[in-house]
Protein backbone atom coordinates (compact mmCIF):
# COMPACT_ATOMS: atom_id res chain seq x y z
CA UNK A 1 0.00 0.00 0.00
CA UNK A 2 1.13 3.43 -0.86
CA UNK A 3 2.01 5.87 2.00
CA UNK A 4 0.16 8.63 2.23
CA UNK A 5 3.04 12.04 1.95
CA UNK A 6 1.62 15.16 3.55
CA UNK A 7 1.42 17.78 1.50
CA UNK A 8 3.66 20.56 1.57
CA UNK A 9 2.54 23.25 -0.39
CA UNK A 10 0.53 26.20 1.49
CA UNK A 11 -3.36 25.67 1.54
CA UNK A 12 -3.40 29.77 2.31
CA UNK A 13 -1.41 30.68 -0.27
CA UNK A 14 -2.55 29.10 -3.06
CA UNK A 15 -6.43 29.94 -1.95
CA UNK A 16 -5.18 33.61 -2.12
CA UNK A 17 -4.06 33.26 -5.58
CA UNK A 18 -6.89 31.69 -6.76
CA UNK A 19 -9.09 34.20 -5.32
CA UNK A 20 -7.49 36.70 -7.01
CA UNK A 21 -8.46 35.16 -10.45
CA UNK A 22 -12.09 35.79 -10.16
CA UNK A 23 -12.03 39.59 -10.28
CA UNK A 24 -8.11 39.81 -11.43
CA UNK A 25 -7.00 41.91 -13.97
CA UNK A 26 -5.21 40.85 -17.12
CA UNK A 27 -2.31 42.06 -15.44
CA UNK A 28 -2.87 39.51 -12.67
CA UNK A 29 -3.73 36.86 -14.97
CA UNK A 30 -0.42 37.34 -16.93
CA UNK A 31 1.34 37.28 -13.67
CA UNK A 32 -0.27 34.52 -12.10
CA UNK A 33 -0.59 32.29 -14.82
CA UNK A 34 1.84 29.70 -16.33
CA UNK A 35 3.47 29.96 -20.14
CA UNK A 36 0.78 27.92 -21.34
CA UNK A 37 -2.60 26.99 -19.31
CA UNK A 38 -5.11 24.12 -20.27
CA UNK A 39 -9.00 25.49 -19.89
CA UNK A 40 -12.01 23.71 -19.50
CA UNK A 41 -15.37 25.63 -19.28
CA UNK A 42 -18.63 24.52 -21.21
CA UNK A 43 -18.41 26.89 -23.61
CA UNK A 44 -14.66 26.12 -24.50
CA UNK A 45 -11.63 23.59 -23.81
CA UNK A 46 -7.94 23.92 -24.99
CA UNK A 47 -4.70 25.23 -24.44
CA UNK A 48 -3.64 28.39 -24.19
CA UNK A 49 -0.32 30.70 -23.68
CA UNK A 50 -0.23 33.36 -20.94
CA UNK A 51 -1.04 36.43 -23.59
CA UNK A 52 -4.29 34.88 -24.91
CA UNK A 53 -5.63 33.84 -21.37
CA UNK A 54 -4.59 36.98 -19.71
CA UNK A 55 -6.47 38.77 -22.41
CA UNK A 56 -10.17 36.56 -21.03
CA UNK A 57 -9.33 39.04 -18.28
CA UNK A 58 -11.66 42.33 -19.87
CA UNK A 59 -13.23 43.36 -17.17
CA UNK A 60 -11.72 43.57 -13.58
CA UNK A 61 -13.66 43.01 -10.84
CA UNK A 62 -16.42 41.38 -12.48
CA UNK A 63 -17.35 39.14 -9.92
CA UNK A 64 -17.79 40.10 -6.27
CA UNK A 65 -19.43 37.78 -3.31
CA UNK A 66 -16.91 35.22 -3.83
CA UNK A 67 -17.09 32.40 -1.70
CA UNK A 68 -14.92 29.17 -1.88
CA UNK A 69 -15.21 26.29 -0.32
CA UNK A 70 -12.37 23.61 -0.76
CA UNK A 71 -13.92 20.27 -1.67
CA UNK A 72 -10.10 18.14 -2.07
CA UNK A 73 -6.45 19.48 -2.59
CA UNK A 74 -3.78 16.91 -3.87
CA UNK A 75 -0.14 16.93 -4.01
CA UNK A 76 1.40 14.36 -6.67
CA UNK A 77 4.59 15.87 -6.70
CA UNK A 78 6.40 18.18 -4.67
CA UNK A 79 5.94 21.53 -7.86
CA UNK A 80 2.44 20.80 -8.62
CA UNK A 81 -0.90 21.01 -6.74
CA UNK A 82 -4.34 20.24 -7.69
CA UNK A 83 -7.32 22.19 -5.69
CA UNK A 84 -11.23 21.34 -6.45
CA UNK A 85 -13.82 24.09 -4.49
CA UNK A 86 -17.29 25.05 -4.90
CA UNK A 87 -17.20 28.66 -6.13
CA UNK A 88 -20.16 30.95 -5.28
CA UNK A 89 -20.41 34.53 -6.34
CA UNK A 90 -22.28 37.28 -8.24
CA UNK A 91 -21.55 38.62 -11.51
CA UNK A 92 -20.86 41.88 -12.33
CA UNK A 93 -24.98 42.14 -13.77
CA UNK A 94 -26.15 40.70 -10.48
CA UNK A 95 -26.95 36.75 -11.41
CA UNK A 96 -25.44 34.38 -9.18
CA UNK A 97 -23.38 31.58 -10.13
CA UNK A 98 -22.14 28.77 -8.67
CA UNK A 99 -19.69 26.02 -10.27
CA UNK A 100 -17.43 22.67 -9.01
CA UNK A 101 -13.56 24.61 -10.21
CA UNK A 102 -10.69 22.69 -9.99
CA UNK A 103 -7.41 24.26 -10.78
CA UNK A 104 -3.53 23.44 -11.32
CA UNK A 105 -0.60 24.87 -10.39
CA UNK A 106 3.18 24.57 -11.00
CA UNK A 107 5.83 25.76 -8.70
CA UNK A 108 8.11 27.86 -10.85
CA UNK A 109 10.94 29.77 -9.88
CA UNK A 110 8.65 32.84 -9.23
CA UNK A 111 6.19 30.96 -7.41
CA UNK A 112 2.91 29.16 -8.10
CA UNK A 113 1.53 29.34 -11.57
CA UNK A 114 -1.98 28.32 -13.01
CA UNK A 115 -1.48 25.85 -15.90
CA UNK A 116 -4.84 23.85 -15.44
CA UNK A 117 -8.64 25.72 -15.05
CA UNK A 118 -11.96 23.94 -15.33
CA UNK A 119 -15.27 25.16 -14.26
CA UNK A 120 -18.91 23.11 -14.37
CA UNK A 121 -21.56 25.40 -13.84
CA UNK A 122 -23.94 23.64 -10.89
CA UNK A 123 -27.50 25.19 -9.74
CA UNK A 124 -27.32 28.21 -7.69
CA UNK A 125 -29.14 28.96 -4.70
CA UNK A 126 -28.69 30.25 -1.66
CA UNK A 127 -28.56 26.73 0.28
CA UNK A 128 -25.39 25.62 1.51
Amino acid sequence: MAKIRPITASKKELLYIEKGFWPGSSAYFAAHADVECLVAFPEMAKAMTNADLAKTATKPNRWRDLDIRLKGMVEPGSDIVMLTYEARATRENGEPYAAIVSTGYVHRADGWKMMFHSQTPIESSTED
